[in-house]
C-alpha cells in the first residue's frame, strides 16, 4: 500500500491530566460504548485501574506502565484540522473526519509514557448547573508532569484529499495551544511541542 510514515516525539509543556475513570463499570458503560466498534474490547476495559474513590480519573495501565491509546492522538489531529480549517491556516478538506479516520493511522496502539505510575494527582472543583441549581463537586485526576515525552508513528496513505505529512506537521503545531487529556480547553493542560518529527 502506498503510504508515508514519520516518527513523532512530543514533550508536554503543561501537566497532562488522565481521562480514564478509575472504575471499570463506569468506563464500560459511559466511555467504551461511545468509541468506534473496534475499540470496544474487554482488553481495553481491563487496562482501567480500579480505585474505591468516585470522581477519580487516570491513565490506562498494564505491566509495562501507564499509557494512552492511539485514538487520542488521532482525535487530537481531527479536532486540530477542524479548528485550523475554520481559522484559514489550512485548506478545507470536505468530510475531513471520515478521511482522517480512513487515511491516517497511529502506531503503536498503546503509547507508553515509560513510567509505571503517574507523577501525582490534582484535585479541582467542577461547577455545573442542575435542575436544582448550581452544584460544585471535587474531582481528582492523575497527571504526568511537564517535560515528559511520548513517541509514536503516524502513517498516512497516499491520497488526493490534501491529507499528507505536511498537513500533519501543521496540525501538531496546534498542540501548543490545545493539548491532550482533561481540562485542555480553558485549563490549558496537556499542551505540548513536537521535539522529533
Amino acid at each position: 500500500m502506498n503510504a508515508e510514515e514519520k516518527t513523532y516525539r512530543i514533550r508536554f509543556n503543561t501537566k497532562l491530566l488522565g481521562t480514564v475513570p478509575k472504575n471499570q463499570d463506569v468506563y464500560a458503560t459511559h466511555i467504551a460504548t461511545k468509541a468506534p466498534k473496534i475499540e470496544q474490547t474487554d482488553e481495553e476495559i481491563e487496562t482501567v485501574k480500579e480505585v474505591d474513590v468516585t470522581g477519580w480519573t487516570g491513565f490506562h495501565e498494564n505491566g509495562d506502565g501507564i499509557f494512552i491509546y492511539s485514538y487520542m492522538i488521532l482525535g487530537f489531529l481531527k479536532s486540530s484540522l477542524g479548528v485550523l480549517m475554520e481559522n484559514g491556516a489550512v485548506k478545507k478538506v470536505p468530510a475531513y473526519k471520515k478521511w482522517m479516520d480512513s487515511l491516517v493511522f497511529v502506531h503503536p496502539r498503546r503509547i507508553l509514557f515509560g513510567m509505571k505510575e503517574p507523577d501525582g494527582h490534582k484535585e479541582r472543583p467542577l461547577r455545573g448547573m442542575t435542575p436544582k441549581g448550581p452544584r460544585v463537586t471535587v474531582v481528582r485526576s492523575d497527571f504526568v508532569k511537564e517535560g515528559r515525552e511520548i513517541e509514536f508513528i503516524i502513517e498516512v496513505l497516499n491520497n488526493g484529499k490534501g491529507i499528507d505529512m505536511k498537513l500533519i506537521d501543521k496540525l501538531f503545531e496546534y498542540g501548543e495551544y490545545q493539548g491532550l487529556g482533561q481540562w485542555r480547553g480553558s485549563g490549558r493542560y496537556g499542551q505540548f511541542v513536537v521535539t522529533k518529527g
